[in-house]
C-alpha cells in the first residue's frame, strides 16, 4: 500500500492499523446530482465526481475530509453488475428503501488476517475517475454489511497513499457516527474495544424502529458541527 496510513489526534500524527475510511450515502441514480447539491451546501463544501465502478454497476461523488476520509454518495447504474455484485445490489436496495446512509468503511493496512479471522477472501475492487485513472482496493464484508447493516465492511487500499479519496481535503471531519445495532456484534466483527472500536471517531450507539445500521453522521465544518441523518 505504500506509506502507512496515518491519523491526527490532539496535534500527534500516529499510525493506526484500524481506521475510518469513509462514510456511504446510497440514493437513486435520479436524486444523485440533487442530493450532492444539498449535502454539499449543508456542510459548506463541494464534491467532486468520483467516477464509476465497473464491477459493481455503480457510480458516486465524493466528499474529501480531515483525517484520511471521505463521503461517497453513491447511486447503481442501470447496469448487470449491480444486479449481480453484493455493493451494486446493496446501493440499489438501499436507494429503493428511500436512500440515505448504507454504512460505514473500515480500512486496514493489511487485509490478510481479516481473511484469516473471516474464513474468505477479499474481493478486487477499482473505480476508474473522470480522468480515466483507476483507484485500485481490496474488499471483503459487503454481503455481511446487506445481512446486518451495522457491520462495517474492510477495505485495504493497493493504490498509493497519495491517490487516496481524501485527498486534497476541505475544512470538515466527521466527528461522531450514530449506529443502532450492539456494541459487543461490531466490535467482534471489528476486533477492536467495544467501548471505541475508532481511535479517531466517537460512536454512539442508538436504537432505531428502522433497524440496524448508520442513523446519522455529525461532521464538524467551518459553520459548526452539522449532523445529517
Amino acid at each position: 500500500m505504500g506509506d502507512p496510513d496515518f491519523v491526527h489526534i490532539m496535534g500527534v500524527c500516529k499510525a493506526h492499523p484500524m481506521r475510518l475510511d469513509h462514510v456511504s450515502y446510497a440514493v437513486s441514480h435520479d436524486e444523485l446530482v440533487d442530493t450532492i447539491q444539498r449535502l454539499g451546501a449543508d456542510l459548506g463544501a463541494s464534491f467532486v465526481d468520483g467516477g464509476r465502478h465497473p464491477r459493481f454497476g455503480t457510480q458516486n461523488f465524493i466528499l474529501p475530509l480531515q483525517g484520511n476520509t471521505y463521503i461517497e454518495v453513491v447511486a447503481a447504474l442501470e447496469h448487470p453488475a449491480a444486479e449481480q455484485a453484493p455493493f451494486g445490489h446493496a446501493v440499489r436496495e438501499r436507494a429503493e428503501t428511500g436512500g440515505g446512509w448504507l454504512g460505514w468503511v473500515v480500512a486496514v493496512d493489511d487485509i490478510a488476517p481479516i481473511e484469516a479471522r473471516i474464513g474468505r477472501p477479499a474481493v478486487a475492487g477499482h473505480r476508474r475517475r473522470p480522468d480515466g485513472h483507476d483507484l485500485k482496493w481490496r474488499q471483503l464484508g459487503v454481503n455481511d454489511l446487506i445481512s446486518d447493516p451495522q457491520l462495517p465492511f474492510f477495505i485495504e487500499w493497493e493504490s498509493p497513499v497519495s491517490e487516496h479519496p481524501s485527498r486534497g481535503c476541505q475544512d470538515v471531519r466527521i466527528s461522531k457516527i450514530e449506529i443502532a445495532g450492539d456494541a459487543e456484534t461490531v466490535a467482534d466483527w471489528l476486533g477492536e474495544p467495544s467501548n471505541h472500536p475508532l481511535d479517531n471517531i466517537d460512536v454512539e450507539w442508538v436504537e432505531s424502529e428502522d433497524g440496524n445500521g448508520v442513523v446519522a453522521v455529525t461532521f464538524e465544518t467551518a459553520h459548526g458541527p452539522v449532523r445529517i441523518d
